[in-house]
């Protein structure tokens, strides 16, 4: 899988550039401020239909303009695809080839990509919850069935929670097991899925940071929940589960165990990361897991998604630099950086875009 072309019209601080990607290595160069990130943000778009970046779709139209436009043409295994997304005020549009479609779903999985860059250290760094965005975001673009199971599970979640607020704790204990049938249904589902995940992604992932620090560490990945087993077995386990914790909840306000509570366990030479990682040991740990996830799509779907590095190999040696762009040979992948000087580069092939103001200045 790679993208053809990229059009941006009034996207962030660009008016109206068009970029020809080659199928491997293209590296966006430019000053800080000049449009390179906001590149790589136009690309994870139109694969997921949201920003690693801004709060609000409304933040990518340019200052002074009514509306923003991104288009993608892209080569899969499975034939040529074209999306586009224009923003508006109040309103995100998305066509793909040619055609409108009102849910989001229905993005997913056209255009593949992997993003990783500073901010992602978040992953090993902070909450649960950064850690479950990095399944959802993967699994989702891999598996619209996941998509909109976990879409219907966090509704259902949020009417269960909100019952669990009444005053009238009878009519609590009453009604609650209608909502929990509806939702260990969706949340058998989410889990499963999860379970694949990481059973793939595990191995990738320690084989990557080998790779990486030259053997001299291990990374180990794992669950930090138990639910295991077929869809109905997950939903047995969870039903009960919730079941005996009905009085926990009422207490607390909201329901106490599920998929929103996961958690993944990081460890490096049987640390954990997030508590004994040095900066560097965590940047690379992060770096592997997503080296991994390209493994997992291709492992899936027999081809490699896009990899998006933004500004993603500044804070890495050289040596770790030059094999991560080693196990980029064969993706098509995207980097921006300050510049290319580095040894890191030397005698490797790629396509060089210099940006500036918005504008491409060069392509080499």
């Amino acid at each position: 899988m790679y993208i053809e072309s990229l059009v941006l019209k009034n996207f962030r601080n660009y008016a109206d550039e068009r970029f020809e990607f080659s199928d491997g290595v293209n590296v966006i160069t430019g000053m800080n401020a000049q449009g390179k990130t906001n590149c790589a943000e136009a690309v994870f778009y139109l694969c997921t239909g949201y920003s690693p970046r801004a709060a609000r779709d409304k933040q990518v139209i340019r200052y002074g303009q009514d509306k923003a436009y991104v288009s993608g043409n892209a080569k899969t295994a499975y034939g040529s695809v074209n999306v586009e997304l224009t923003f508006y005020p109040d309103k995100k549009n998305i066509r793909i080839n040619g055609v409108e479609t009102l849910k989001m779903g229905e993005l997913l999985g056209n255009i593949n990509s992997v993003f990783f860059n500073p901010e992602e250290l978040k992953l090993i760094k902070e909450s649960p919850e950064d850690r479950r965005r990095f399944l959802d975001i993967s699994l989702s673009q891999m598996n619209k069935k996941y998509f909109y199971a976990l879409q219907k599970y966090k509704k259902i979640l949020s009417q269960r929670n909100t019952l669990l607020k009444d005053e009238n704790k009878d009519l609590i204990r009453e009604t609650l097991p209608v909502w929990d049938a509806q939702l260990v249904k969706y949340a058998a589902i989410v889990i499963k899925e999860r379970n694949e995940f990481l059973r793939l992604l595990s191995p990738f992932a320690a084989e990557a940071h080998r790779f990486i620090t030259e053997n001299r560490e291990e990374l180990e990945i794992s669950a930090g929940y138990r639910y295991g087993g077929d869809e109905n077995e997950i939903a047995r386990q969870l039903l009960s589960d919730l079941a005996e914790s009905t009085e926990k909840s009422i207490a607390l306000g909201y329901t106490t165990i599920g998929p929103h509570r996961d958690d993944l366990r990081i460890k490096i030479n049987g640390e954990e990361v997030k508590i004994y990682g040095s900066q560097g040991q965590q940047r690379t740990a992060a770096l592997s897991m997503k080296l991994a996830e390209l493994e997992v799509f291709n492992t899936r779907f027999h081809e490699y998604p896009v990899l998006l590095l933004d500004d993603a190999l500044s804070e890495l040696d050289c040596s770790r630099r030059a094999r991560v762009l080693e196990r980029a040979e064969g993706i098509q992948t995207i980097i921006t950086c300050t510049e290319t000087d580095d040894e890191a580069f030397t005698n490797r092939k790629f396509t060089r875009f210099s940006v500036c103001a918005g504008k491409i200045e060069k392509r080499e």
